[in-house]
């Protein structure tokens, strides 16, 4: 840290304070001591430690960085005398706790064991009154410091612990290399190998346990050792070295592609995984850890807990975790018996395709089975197996005796049993076979009936009752051998100008239902005559001529 008053100095001073404020930071040189005697932490800035230029501050202070308006209510070193007493009575006194007798706290707040009969009905062995006192500890972070009050003197009793539990280690590793360098000098294992295997396992212990601590020969690689001083910008007693060997390579080394895992370096956490792509890895991010464990189980005995729910079951997995963990083991159980089930199912059905085929030596062996055949192949003595298939044999259903596929006719299959041609139909055995030949039957004199209808209409002609003659009354033209009447022809086409007109008045979306219809009669031929005259015809080139003539006739302009 900068001094305060840092202006005029030559390059040797400058150098001189930047060296300075170097070795206060690596805690090699002590603090900066303020007016009120103080230790200033080097690593604050200069522009919070340097006073403004219109205080006129020539020594270092951070009085300036305070409210100097508000006055300090209470300490931080005010806290309550612990096991202080003030006074020793020697009666129950009236208003006292009547389990110990003391006057400064009430019966319900006594933290003494319980007696059997109370100070009040003794007046024995009357506890001393704690110093009772009400303290003001004005701002809010004394009021919720929770190291006041500590005496800092007293950890060094667990410092002690430790440095002798060390000093044991370290005899009790001195005493067994000492030991093992004896024994293999006299060339004996020192009593026994059991002996032996138990210094082997003390020594992989202890090594374990001080496999951090540095060895004489691993002393010679490292950097240069400074005494350094405690202060309040780190630091402590000791030798301290500099520099240290990682063995570790840093989170935000292993994958250098900034679009790779974030890395909080205020956390120093990186919770995706850096190296997705790497099968073995020493480092799978931060979040590895939280589902590793029970967590599987635990995810499936909640996603259990949520599908009994929908499924009806009033079932809560915090509410009643013992519940919820054994309907799921329940489960669990029926689930893995039912697998098993299935499976031995398929192996009975198709095979187990994991076993080792036999030899063909052994398929194709002798067996004691004997099988007689005749010339024509039936078997006449003995039983023929044959090999079973991976389809279903000899089940028939809805009442059938053979399978589909079994018979045949005019290009369908069927069932032989009922000669029915259609698949899972069910079996109506011999009346079916007469109803199907029946049917058959009576279609032959249907279709023989039918034709001879036709070569009798065709022998008579036109002069059958109910026929009527062919003419063009569905759009052809007429034939020459039709008379059309002049007056019908002259009253047909005045009938469809007018239509024609009446169309074109009309709104067509005012057009009833059924105002198209015919009511059953059909058009005569002269209406289909004045129908063709009227009709426009495309593909007629003196169409558009005659289209011009009655454009013009109506006074339009053409361009």
């Amino acid at each position: 840290m900068a001094s305060a008053n840092t202006l005029f100095k030559n390059h040797e001073d400058y150098r001189r304070q930047k060296e300075l404020e170097e070795a206060r930071k690596a805690g090699i040189a002590p603090a900066e001591v303020d007016e009120e005697g103080k230790e200033i932490n080097p690593h604050i800035p200069q522009y919070m430690s340097s006073a403004p230029w219109y205080l006129n501050d020539t020594r270092p202070s951070l009085k300036h960085q305070k409210n100097w308006k508000a006055g300090s209510k209470g300490s931080a070193k005010d806290y309550y005398d612990r096991g202080v007493k003030v006074f020793q009575a020697t009666k129950f006194r009236k208003g006292a706790c009547e389990n110990c007798g003391a006057m400064s706290h009430k019966t319900k707040d006594c933290m003494e064991r319980p007696r059997g009969k109370g100070a009040r009905w003794t007046s024995k062995h009357i506890a001393a009154d704690e110093k009772v006192e009400d303290i003001d500890f004005g701002d809010f972070d004394t009021k919720r410091d929770r190291w006041n009050g500590y005496d800092p003197e007293s950890y060094t009793k667990v410092i002690d612990m430790y440095e002798k539990v060390e000093q044991q280690k370290q005899g009790m590793k001195k005493a067994a290399e000492l030991e093992r360098r004896f024994a293999k000098k006299d060339g004996a294992a020192p009593d026994g190998a059991a002996a032996d295997g138990a210094v082997t396992s003390s020594d992989s212990d202890s090594d374990q346990d001080d496999e951090d601590k540095i060895t004489e020969t691993e002393e010679a690689g490292y950097g240069k050792v400074e005494k350094r001083v405690r202060t309040t910008g780190g630091g402590a007693t000791g030798s301290v070295r500099n520099l240290r060997i990682r063995e570790d390579t840093a989170k935000y080394l292993l994958n250098l592609d900034p679009n790779s895992a974030h890395y909080d370096p205020k956390s120093r956490s990186m919770r995706e995984d850096p190296q997705p792509h790497k099968a073995k890895k020493a480092f799978a991010g931060d979040n590895f850890v939280r589902k590793s464990g029970d967590y599987h189980a635990w995810e499936a005995e909640r996603l259990h807990q949520l599908a009994a729910y929908d499924h009806g079951a009033s079932l809560h997995m915090q509410a009643a975790p013992s519940q919820a963990e054994i309907l799921h083991q329940h489960f669990k159980n029926k689930k893995g018996k039912l697998e098993l089930k299935n499976k031995d199912t398929i192996m009975q059905q198709y095979g187990n395709a994991a076993e080792k085929a036999p030899e063909d030596g052994m398929l194709l062996g002798q067996t004691e089975r004997y099988v007689e055949y005749d010339a024509a192949g039936r078997v006449v003595k003995g039983q023929d197996i044959k090999a079973h298939s991976r389809y279903e044999e000899d089940k028939h259903p809805n009442n059938h005796t053979s399978v589909w596929g079994s018979w045949w006719e005019a290009g369908q299959w069927g069932y032989a049993c009922c000669h029915q041609t259609t698949k899972n139909s069910y079996c109506t055995g011999e009346a079916g076979k007469d109803a199907a030949e029946a049917q058959a039957d009576q279609m032959q004199l249907n279709i023989e009936r039918k034709a001879e209808e036709d070569k009798a209409r065709e022998a008579n002609g036109s002069n059958l009752e109910g026929s009527r003659p062919q003419n063009g009354l569905w759009g052809t033209d007429v034939g020459e051998d039709v008379d059309l009447d002049k007056e019908k022809l002259a009253q047909a086409l005045k009938k469809l100008d007018e239509r024609e007109k009446k169309q074109l008045e009309t709104d067509d979306r005012k057009r009833k239902y059924n105002s198209l219809a015919t009511d059953g009669e059909m058009p005569t031929e002269e209406e289909m005559e004045a129908y063709r005259m009227k009709k426009a015809r495309d593909e007629d080139p003196m169409a558009k001529i005659v289209a011009l003539k009655a454009a013009a006739n109506t006074n339009y302009q053409f361009v």
